[in-house]
Protein backbone atom coordinates (compact mmCIF):
# COMPACT_ATOMS: atom_id res chain seq x y z
CA UNK A 1 0.00 0.00 0.00
CA UNK A 2 0.92 3.20 -0.34
CA UNK A 3 2.21 5.51 2.34
CA UNK A 4 2.13 9.16 3.17
CA UNK A 5 5.69 10.95 2.46
CA UNK A 6 8.00 11.22 5.54
CA UNK A 7 6.41 12.30 8.61
CA UNK A 8 9.94 13.57 9.66
CA UNK A 9 9.72 14.72 13.27
CA UNK A 10 12.99 16.59 13.54
CA UNK A 11 12.77 20.44 14.43
CA UNK A 12 11.82 23.34 11.77
CA UNK A 13 15.26 25.74 11.20
CA UNK A 14 14.87 28.68 13.85
CA UNK A 15 16.33 30.52 10.90
CA UNK A 16 13.96 33.23 9.87
CA UNK A 17 12.61 32.13 6.16
CA UNK A 18 12.41 35.12 4.09
CA UNK A 19 11.22 34.70 0.04
CA UNK A 20 14.17 35.70 -2.18
CA UNK A 21 13.63 36.62 -5.75
CA UNK A 22 16.25 34.39 -8.55
CA UNK A 23 15.32 36.72 -11.10
CA UNK A 24 12.55 39.41 -12.53
CA UNK A 25 9.93 36.53 -13.74
CA UNK A 26 10.53 34.00 -11.28
CA UNK A 27 12.02 33.09 -7.66
CA UNK A 28 13.08 30.34 -5.77
CA UNK A 29 11.68 29.61 -2.27
CA UNK A 30 13.59 27.02 -0.05
CA UNK A 31 11.44 25.34 2.34
CA UNK A 32 13.08 23.50 5.69
CA UNK A 33 11.40 20.54 6.71
CA UNK A 34 7.94 20.34 8.45
CA UNK A 35 7.11 24.84 7.04
CA UNK A 36 4.64 25.51 4.90
CA UNK A 37 5.04 28.51 2.27
CA UNK A 38 1.09 29.97 2.98
CA UNK A 39 0.09 32.46 -0.33
CA UNK A 40 -2.98 34.66 -1.41
CA UNK A 41 -3.97 35.65 -4.76
CA UNK A 42 -6.59 37.77 -6.15
CA UNK A 43 -9.03 36.50 -9.05
CA UNK A 44 -7.53 38.86 -11.34
CA UNK A 45 -3.76 37.24 -10.86
CA UNK A 46 -1.75 34.69 -11.18
CA UNK A 47 0.77 32.85 -8.99
CA UNK A 48 2.88 29.47 -10.44
CA UNK A 49 4.29 26.90 -8.27
CA UNK A 50 6.74 24.38 -9.53
CA UNK A 51 8.15 22.03 -7.29
CA UNK A 52 11.87 22.09 -7.90
CA UNK A 53 13.59 19.53 -5.41
CA UNK A 54 12.02 17.85 -2.49
CA UNK A 55 8.71 16.79 -1.78
CA UNK A 56 5.75 19.16 -0.68
CA UNK A 57 2.34 18.73 -1.18
CA UNK A 58 -1.19 21.09 -1.31
CA UNK A 59 -3.77 20.44 1.09
CA UNK A 60 -2.36 17.22 1.40
CA UNK A 61 -2.24 16.07 -2.51
CA UNK A 62 1.29 15.86 -3.76
CA UNK A 63 3.36 17.95 -6.01
CA UNK A 64 4.36 16.54 -9.17
CA UNK A 65 8.23 16.96 -9.95
CA UNK A 66 8.73 19.73 -12.13
CA UNK A 67 5.25 20.36 -12.67
CA UNK A 68 3.94 23.78 -12.69
CA UNK A 69 0.96 24.84 -10.74
CA UNK A 70 -1.57 28.05 -11.42
CA UNK A 71 -3.37 29.36 -8.82
CA UNK A 72 -5.74 32.20 -9.45
CA UNK A 73 -8.63 33.78 -6.62
CA UNK A 74 -7.07 30.83 -4.26
CA UNK A 75 -5.84 31.08 -0.16
CA UNK A 76 -3.55 28.22 -0.10
CA UNK A 77 -0.43 26.73 1.65
CA UNK A 78 2.51 24.25 -0.08
CA UNK A 79 3.72 21.84 3.09
CA UNK A 80 6.68 20.05 3.67
CA UNK A 81 7.54 16.93 5.38
CA UNK A 82 11.75 16.91 4.10
CA UNK A 83 11.82 20.03 2.85
CA UNK A 84 12.20 21.11 -0.55
CA UNK A 85 12.49 24.08 -3.16
CA UNK A 86 9.97 26.09 -5.09
CA UNK A 87 9.96 28.46 -8.29
CA UNK A 88 7.31 30.78 -7.74
CA UNK A 89 5.79 33.07 -10.37
CA UNK A 90 3.27 35.31 -10.64
CA UNK A 91 2.20 38.12 -7.60
CA UNK A 92 0.37 37.25 -4.65
CA UNK A 93 -1.17 39.52 -2.73
CA UNK A 94 0.22 37.96 0.67
CA UNK A 95 2.79 35.43 1.26
CA UNK A 96 5.05 34.15 3.98
CA UNK A 97 6.93 31.00 5.37
CA UNK A 98 5.18 29.46 8.59
CA UNK A 99 7.53 27.34 10.75
CA UNK A 100 4.54 26.48 12.99
CA UNK A 101 2.17 23.83 11.45
CA UNK A 102 -0.90 21.86 12.64
CA UNK A 103 -0.40 19.24 10.22
CA UNK A 104 1.38 16.61 12.55
CA UNK A 105 -1.63 17.10 14.54
CA UNK A 106 -3.23 16.33 11.22
CA UNK A 107 -1.64 13.69 10.04
CA UNK A 108 -2.02 12.07 13.52
CA UNK A 109 -5.49 12.33 13.47
CA UNK A 110 -5.61 10.61 9.73
CA UNK A 111 -3.39 7.44 11.28
CA UNK A 112 -6.17 7.10 14.37
CA UNK A 113 -9.25 6.87 11.09
CA UNK A 114 -6.46 4.43 9.53
CA UNK A 115 -6.33 2.05 12.45
CA UNK A 116 -9.65 2.27 12.67
CA UNK A 117 -10.46 1.41 9.12
CA UNK A 118 -8.27 -1.13 9.26
CA UNK A 119 -10.24 -2.84 12.09
CA UNK A 120 -13.47 -2.35 10.19
CA UNK A 121 -11.85 -4.45 7.22
CA UNK A 122 -10.97 -7.37 9.52
CA UNK A 123 -14.66 -7.29 11.57
CA UNK A 124 -16.50 -6.38 7.98
CA UNK A 125 -17.88 -2.93 9.68
CA UNK A 126 -18.15 -0.11 8.89
CA UNK A 127 -15.52 2.23 9.04
CA UNK A 128 -14.54 5.95 10.96
CA UNK A 129 -17.89 8.26 10.14
CA UNK A 130 -16.44 11.82 10.61
CA UNK A 131 -18.42 14.96 11.16
CA UNK A 132 -16.54 18.24 11.33
CA UNK A 133 -17.61 21.13 12.77
CA UNK A 134 -16.27 25.33 13.87
CA UNK A 135 -17.12 28.21 12.90
CA UNK A 136 -16.39 30.30 9.21
CA UNK A 137 -12.75 30.25 8.46
CA UNK A 138 -11.63 27.75 10.96
CA UNK A 139 -10.16 25.54 8.25
CA UNK A 140 -13.17 22.79 8.22
CA UNK A 141 -13.18 22.14 4.69
CA UNK A 142 -9.06 22.36 4.30
CA UNK A 143 -8.54 19.81 6.96
CA UNK A 144 -11.61 17.76 5.00
CA UNK A 145 -9.41 17.61 1.85
CA UNK A 146 -6.53 17.07 3.62
CA UNK A 147 -8.16 13.75 5.42
CA UNK A 148 -9.60 12.90 2.29
CA UNK A 149 -6.04 13.09 0.03
CA UNK A 150 -4.37 10.80 2.85
CA UNK A 151 -6.94 8.40 2.96
CA UNK A 152 -6.75 8.18 -1.09
CA UNK A 153 -3.17 7.39 -0.86
CA UNK A 154 -4.07 4.48 1.11
CA UNK A 155 -6.15 3.12 -1.36
CA UNK A 156 -8.94 3.64 0.36
CA UNK A 157 -12.52 4.93 -0.77
CA UNK A 158 -14.06 7.37 1.54
CA UNK A 159 -17.60 9.19 0.83
CA UNK A 160 -17.22 12.79 1.37
CA UNK A 161 -20.85 14.94 2.08
CA UNK A 162 -20.55 18.80 2.06
CA UNK A 163 -23.47 20.13 3.90
CA UNK A 164 -22.26 23.88 3.30
CA UNK A 165 -24.09 26.21 0.54
CA UNK A 166 -22.23 28.28 0.67
CA UNK A 167 -19.18 26.05 -0.27
CA UNK A 168 -19.62 24.58 -3.20
CA UNK A 169 -18.06 20.67 -3.99
CA UNK A 170 -18.68 19.02 -7.35
CA UNK A 171 -21.17 21.29 -7.78
CA UNK A 172 -22.07 25.54 -7.89
CA UNK A 173 -22.93 26.82 -4.55
CA UNK A 174 -26.56 26.58 -3.41
CA UNK A 175 -26.32 22.84 -3.14
CA UNK A 176 -25.70 20.00 -0.74
CA UNK A 177 -23.57 17.04 -2.44
CA UNK A 178 -21.94 13.77 -1.53
CA UNK A 179 -19.32 11.89 -3.58
CA UNK A 180 -17.50 8.33 -3.27
CA UNK A 181 -13.66 9.75 -4.41
CA UNK A 182 -11.21 6.86 -5.66
CA UNK A 183 -8.69 9.10 -7.61
CA UNK A 184 -6.27 11.40 -6.39
CA UNK A 185 -7.56 14.89 -5.59
CA UNK A 186 -5.85 17.52 -7.94
CA UNK A 187 -4.16 20.18 -7.05
CA UNK A 188 -5.30 22.77 -9.05
CA UNK A 189 -9.16 21.90 -9.28
CA UNK A 190 -9.57 20.68 -5.73
CA UNK A 191 -12.22 18.35 -5.87
CA UNK A 192 -12.29 18.02 -9.65
CA UNK A 193 -15.18 18.28 -11.39
CA UNK A 194 -18.39 16.59 -12.64
CA UNK A 195 -21.31 16.86 -15.01
CA UNK A 196 -22.44 20.19 -12.56
CA UNK A 197 -19.13 21.85 -11.82
CA UNK A 198 -17.66 22.31 -15.29
CA UNK A 199 -14.70 20.61 -17.09
CA UNK A 200 -11.49 19.64 -15.98
CA UNK A 201 -8.35 17.36 -17.30
CA UNK A 202 -8.59 14.56 -15.00
CA UNK A 203 -11.96 12.04 -14.83
CA UNK A 204 -15.17 14.13 -13.61
CA UNK A 205 -16.98 12.72 -10.38
CA UNK A 206 -20.65 11.89 -10.03
CA UNK A 207 -21.77 13.19 -7.36
CA UNK A 208 -25.06 13.36 -5.75
CA UNK A 209 -26.28 16.94 -5.29
CA UNK A 210 -29.71 18.73 -3.86
CA UNK A 211 -30.50 22.00 -4.46
CA UNK A 212 -31.40 24.13 -1.15
CA UNK A 213 -31.62 27.80 -2.19
CA UNK A 214 -30.08 29.31 0.64
CA UNK A 215 -26.81 30.53 1.51
CA UNK A 216 -27.65 30.20 5.65
CA UNK A 217 -28.76 26.29 7.33
CA UNK A 218 -30.25 28.01 9.90
CA UNK A 219 -33.14 29.68 8.36
CA UNK A 220 -35.13 26.38 8.83
CA UNK A 221 -36.45 26.26 5.47
CA UNK A 222 -35.40 23.00 3.49
CA UNK A 223 -32.07 22.28 5.71
CA UNK A 224 -33.29 19.53 7.75
CA UNK A 225 -35.04 17.64 5.15
CA UNK A 226 -31.98 17.70 2.97
CA UNK A 227 -30.21 16.31 5.07
CA UNK A 228 -32.01 13.57 5.73
CA UNK A 229 -32.65 12.43 2.05
CA UNK A 230 -28.69 13.23 1.86
CA UNK A 231 -28.58 10.98 4.65
CA UNK A 232 -30.10 7.86 3.42
CA UNK A 233 -28.42 7.99 0.64
CA UNK A 234 -25.11 7.78 1.65
CA UNK A 235 -25.93 5.06 4.50
CA UNK A 236 -27.64 3.13 1.01
CA UNK A 237 -24.02 3.74 -0.80
CA UNK A 238 -22.49 2.20 2.35
CA UNK A 239 -24.34 -0.69 2.28
CA UNK A 240 -23.62 -1.49 -1.32
CA UNK A 241 -20.20 -0.39 -1.59
CA UNK A 242 -17.72 -2.28 0.83
CA UNK A 243 -14.93 -0.10 -0.10
CA UNK A 244 -17.03 2.97 1.34
CA UNK A 245 -18.04 1.21 4.38
CA UNK A 246 -14.81 -0.16 5.08
CA UNK A 247 -13.28 3.22 4.50
CA UNK A 248 -16.27 5.52 5.87
CA UNK A 249 -17.42 9.09 5.48
CA UNK A 250 -16.31 12.66 5.84
CA UNK A 251 -19.08 15.70 6.69
CA UNK A 252 -18.25 19.19 6.11
CA UNK A 253 -20.17 21.82 7.39
CA UNK A 254 -20.98 25.29 7.59
CA UNK A 255 -20.15 27.61 10.10
CA UNK A 256 -23.45 28.99 10.70
CA UNK A 257 -24.71 25.43 12.68
CA UNK A 258 -21.68 25.91 15.20
CA UNK A 259 -22.51 28.85 16.92
CA UNK A 260 -25.55 27.42 18.83
CA UNK A 261 -28.62 29.29 20.62
CA UNK A 262 -28.04 28.49 24.37
CA UNK A 263 -25.93 25.99 23.98
CA UNK A 264 -28.51 24.04 22.01
CA UNK A 265 -26.97 22.92 18.28
CA UNK A 266 -30.01 22.14 17.01
CA UNK A 267 -28.40 21.20 13.45
CA UNK A 268 -25.78 19.67 14.74
CA UNK A 269 -27.83 16.95 16.80
CA UNK A 270 -30.05 16.80 13.42
CA UNK A 271 -26.75 15.91 11.55
CA UNK A 272 -25.71 13.29 14.05
CA UNK A 273 -29.28 11.79 14.04
CA UNK A 274 -30.18 11.30 10.35
CA UNK A 275 -26.46 9.69 9.42
CA UNK A 276 -27.38 6.83 11.81
CA UNK A 277 -29.10 3.69 10.57
CA UNK A 278 -28.45 0.25 10.29
CA UNK A 279 -26.41 -1.20 6.94
CA UNK A 280 -27.41 -4.61 6.02
CA UNK A 281 -26.05 -7.80 8.53
CA UNK A 282 -22.47 -8.54 8.75
CA UNK A 283 -20.74 -11.70 8.53
CA UNK A 284 -21.55 -12.62 12.31
CA UNK A 285 -24.82 -12.08 11.84
CA UNK A 286 -25.18 -9.06 13.67
CA UNK A 287 -27.22 -6.21 12.43
CA UNK A 288 -24.47 -3.34 11.11
CA UNK A 289 -24.71 -0.14 13.06
CA UNK A 290 -23.40 3.35 11.16
CA UNK A 291 -23.66 6.65 12.75
CA UNK A 292 -21.80 9.39 13.33
CA UNK A 293 -18.56 8.15 15.91
CA UNK A 294 -16.30 10.87 15.79
CA UNK A 295 -16.43 14.65 15.66
CA UNK A 296 -13.65 17.22 15.25
CA UNK A 297 -14.34 20.40 16.47
CA UNK A 298 -11.84 23.56 14.95
CA UNK A 299 -11.60 27.12 16.22
CA UNK A 300 -13.74 26.89 19.05
CA UNK A 301 -13.11 25.53 22.96
CA UNK A 302 -17.15 26.72 23.36
CA UNK A 303 -18.17 24.45 20.59
CA UNK A 304 -15.58 21.35 21.94
CA UNK A 305 -16.86 21.76 25.47
CA UNK A 306 -20.28 21.94 24.95
CA UNK A 307 -20.36 18.73 22.33
CA UNK A 308 -18.15 16.91 25.03
CA UNK A 309 -20.67 17.37 27.53
CA UNK A 310 -23.75 15.91 25.28
CA UNK A 311 -21.95 13.37 23.30
CA UNK A 312 -19.16 12.19 25.16
CA UNK A 313 -20.74 10.22 27.40
CA UNK A 314 -23.44 8.13 25.92
CA UNK A 315 -23.37 4.98 26.79
CA UNK A 316 -24.97 3.56 23.56
CA UNK A 317 -23.45 4.58 20.00
CA UNK A 318 -20.53 6.79 21.95
CA UNK A 319 -18.95 9.47 19.79
CA UNK A 320 -15.47 10.74 20.20
CA UNK A 321 -15.17 14.73 20.30
CA UNK A 322 -11.56 15.47 19.67
CA UNK A 323 -10.35 19.42 19.51
CA UNK A 324 -8.03 20.19 16.39
CA UNK A 325 -6.30 23.63 16.42
CA UNK A 326 -7.11 25.94 13.91
CA UNK A 327 -4.22 26.66 11.39
CA UNK A 328 -2.40 30.07 11.73
CA UNK A 329 -2.61 30.10 7.67
CA UNK A 330 -6.41 30.22 8.01
CA UNK A 331 -7.80 33.62 6.80
CA UNK A 332 -10.83 35.64 7.29
CA UNK A 333 -12.91 36.00 3.94
CA UNK A 334 -14.74 38.87 3.64
CA UNK A 335 -18.29 38.85 1.56
CA UNK A 336 -16.90 40.84 -1.25
CA UNK A 337 -14.42 37.74 -1.86
CA UNK A 338 -17.08 35.02 -1.11
CA UNK A 339 -19.40 36.79 -3.49
CA UNK A 340 -16.40 36.75 -6.49
CA UNK A 341 -15.94 32.59 -4.99
CA UNK A 342 -19.44 32.31 -6.16
CA UNK A 343 -19.88 34.04 -9.45
CA UNK A 344 -16.64 32.59 -10.83
CA UNK A 345 -17.34 28.86 -9.44
CA UNK A 346 -20.86 29.69 -11.72
CA UNK A 347 -18.50 30.83 -14.63
CA UNK A 348 -16.28 27.95 -15.09
CA UNK A 349 -19.51 25.92 -14.58
CA UNK A 350 -20.47 27.37 -18.17
CA UNK A 351 -17.40 28.21 -19.39
CA UNK A 352 -14.78 26.17 -18.25
CA UNK A 353 -11.45 26.93 -15.83
CA UNK A 354 -8.95 28.27 -18.33
CA UNK A 355 -7.77 28.75 -21.78
CA UNK A 356 -7.34 25.08 -21.72
CA UNK A 357 -10.37 23.81 -20.28
CA UNK A 358 -12.85 25.91 -22.02
CA UNK A 359 -16.94 25.08 -22.84
CA UNK A 360 -18.89 26.14 -25.49
CA UNK A 361 -22.37 26.89 -23.80
CA UNK A 362 -25.60 27.50 -25.99
CA UNK A 363 -28.12 30.11 -25.75
CA UNK A 364 -31.91 28.96 -26.17
CA UNK A 365 -34.15 30.91 -27.30
CA UNK A 366 -38.31 29.79 -25.82
CA UNK A 367 -41.78 29.94 -25.31
CA UNK A 368 -42.42 31.68 -21.56
CA UNK A 369 -44.26 28.51 -20.72
CA UNK A 370 -41.66 25.61 -21.50
CA UNK A 371 -40.47 26.68 -18.35
CA UNK A 372 -41.45 25.49 -15.53
CA UNK A 373 -40.64 27.37 -12.47
CA UNK A 374 -40.52 26.68 -8.52
CA UNK A 375 -39.51 29.69 -6.14
CA UNK A 376 -39.54 28.79 -2.47
CA UNK A 377 -42.14 30.57 -0.71
CA UNK A 378 -41.47 33.06 1.85
CA UNK A 379 -43.98 31.73 4.49
CA UNK A 380 -42.46 27.86 4.02
CA UNK A 381 -40.97 26.28 6.96
CA UNK A 382 -40.01 22.86 8.60
CA UNK A 383 -43.11 21.51 10.13
CA UNK A 384 -42.66 21.74 14.22
CA UNK A 385 -44.13 18.35 13.97
CA UNK A 386 -40.70 17.27 12.85
CA UNK A 387 -38.77 15.50 14.86
CA UNK A 388 -34.83 14.24 14.12
CA UNK A 389 -34.65 10.68 13.16
CA UNK A 390 -38.64 10.12 12.13
CA UNK A 391 -39.35 7.53 9.50
CA UNK A 392 -42.80 8.39 8.58
CA UNK A 393 -42.34 10.03 4.67
CA UNK A 394 -45.37 11.59 5.96
CA UNK A 395 -43.69 13.58 8.78
CA UNK A 396 -43.26 16.87 6.32
CA UNK A 397 -46.53 16.45 4.85
CA UNK A 398 -47.92 19.28 6.88
CA UNK A 399 -45.34 21.82 5.43
CA UNK A 400 -47.47 23.41 3.31
CA UNK A 401 -46.52 25.94 0.01
CA UNK A 402 -42.80 24.70 0.21
CA UNK A 403 -42.49 26.55 -3.17
CA UNK A 404 -44.65 28.67 -5.32
CA UNK A 405 -45.35 28.51 -8.98
CA UNK A 406 -44.17 31.24 -11.04
CA UNK A 407 -43.87 32.52 -14.20
CA UNK A 408 -40.14 33.77 -15.47
CA UNK A 409 -40.43 37.90 -15.58
CA UNK A 410 -37.60 40.13 -15.92
CA UNK A 411 -37.12 40.25 -12.38
CA UNK A 412 -35.44 36.69 -12.70
CA UNK A 413 -33.13 37.80 -15.17
CA UNK A 414 -29.38 36.91 -14.59
CA UNK A 415 -30.20 34.07 -12.14
CA UNK A 416 -29.54 30.17 -12.10
CA UNK A 417 -32.25 27.32 -12.06
CA UNK A 418 -31.82 24.08 -10.58
CA UNK A 419 -32.95 21.55 -13.18
CA UNK A 420 -34.27 19.11 -11.31
CA UNK A 421 -35.42 15.24 -11.73
CA UNK A 422 -38.83 15.71 -10.82
CA UNK A 423 -41.34 16.17 -12.97
CA UNK A 424 -43.42 19.68 -12.46
CA UNK A 425 -46.97 17.73 -11.80
CA UNK A 426 -44.89 15.94 -8.65
CA UNK A 427 -45.94 17.02 -4.98
CA UNK A 428 -43.70 19.47 -3.83
CA UNK A 429 -42.11 17.15 -1.28
CA UNK A 430 -41.41 14.91 -4.04
CA UNK A 431 -39.41 18.12 -6.21
CA UNK A 432 -37.93 19.23 -3.28
CA UNK A 433 -36.38 16.00 -2.65
CA UNK A 434 -35.41 15.11 -5.87
CA UNK A 435 -31.37 15.33 -7.08
CA UNK A 436 -30.40 17.73 -9.31
CA UNK A 437 -29.11 17.11 -13.37
CA UNK A 438 -27.17 20.80 -13.88
CA UNK A 439 -28.01 24.18 -13.84
CA UNK A 440 -29.48 26.80 -16.53
CA UNK A 441 -28.85 30.43 -16.58
CA UNK A 442 -31.87 32.90 -17.20
CA UNK A 443 -30.51 35.12 -19.49
CA UNK A 444 -33.25 37.69 -20.53
CA UNK A 445 -37.13 37.70 -20.24
CA UNK A 446 -38.77 39.71 -22.70
CA UNK A 447 -42.30 39.72 -21.58
CA UNK A 448 -44.32 41.41 -23.83
CA UNK A 449 -43.25 38.52 -26.58
CA UNK A 450 -43.63 35.56 -24.12
CA UNK A 451 -40.56 34.66 -24.83
CA UNK A 452 -37.34 33.85 -23.00
CA UNK A 453 -33.34 33.55 -23.59
CA UNK A 454 -31.74 31.10 -21.32
CA UNK A 455 -27.88 30.20 -21.48
CA UNK A 456 -27.57 25.84 -21.28
CA UNK A 457 -24.18 23.81 -20.86
CA UNK A 458 -24.87 21.63 -23.99
CA UNK A 459 -26.81 21.82 -27.04
CA UNK A 460 -30.69 20.51 -26.80
CA UNK A 461 -34.39 21.40 -26.25
CA UNK A 462 -34.78 22.45 -22.64
CA UNK A 463 -35.72 19.99 -19.91
CA UNK A 464 -39.51 19.80 -19.23
CA UNK A 465 -38.23 19.11 -15.41
CA UNK A 466 -39.01 20.73 -12.66
CA UNK A 467 -36.70 24.26 -11.92
CA UNK A 468 -36.07 25.50 -8.28
CA UNK A 469 -35.22 29.26 -8.26
CA UNK A 470 -33.40 30.00 -4.77
CA UNK A 471 -32.40 33.20 -3.02
CA UNK A 472 -28.45 31.70 -3.63
CA UNK A 473 -26.53 32.02 -4.82
CA UNK A 474 -27.52 35.73 -6.34
CA UNK A 475 -27.85 36.92 -9.75
CA UNK A 476 -24.36 36.98 -11.89
CA UNK A 477 -25.13 39.91 -14.11
CA UNK A 478 -22.17 39.69 -16.01
CA UNK A 479 -22.04 36.26 -16.26
CA UNK A 480 -21.62 36.69 -20.51
CA UNK A 481 -19.21 39.51 -20.45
Amino acid sequence: MASLPGLNLAAASAEPANLTSTSTETRQQDLAANTEYRFEVSFSRTLTIRLRTGTAEFFGTELGPSTTYSFKGTKGAIYTWHGCSLEIGGEAESEYVAEETTMMSYANAHFALEDLRDKAMQSNEAGPRVLVVGPDNSGKTSLVRILTSYALKMERQPVVVNLDPREGMLSVPGSLTASAFSGILDVEEGWGSSPISGPSPIPVKMPLGYHYGLGNPEEGKLYKPLVTRMALAVLSRLEEDKASKHTGFIIDTPGSISHGKGGVYENIDHIVSEFSGTCGVCFVGKLLTISVNIIFVLGSERLYSDLSRKYGHRSEDPISVVRLDKSGGCVDRDEAYMKHFRQNQIHNYFFGTDAENTLAPYSLVADIGDLTIFRLAESSAVDPSFRPGDDDDDVYAASKNIYEKVNPSSAMQNSLLAVTTASPKDPQEVIRDASVQGYIYLIEVDETKKKVRVLVPQPGQLPPNALVLGSFPEVVPDLLN
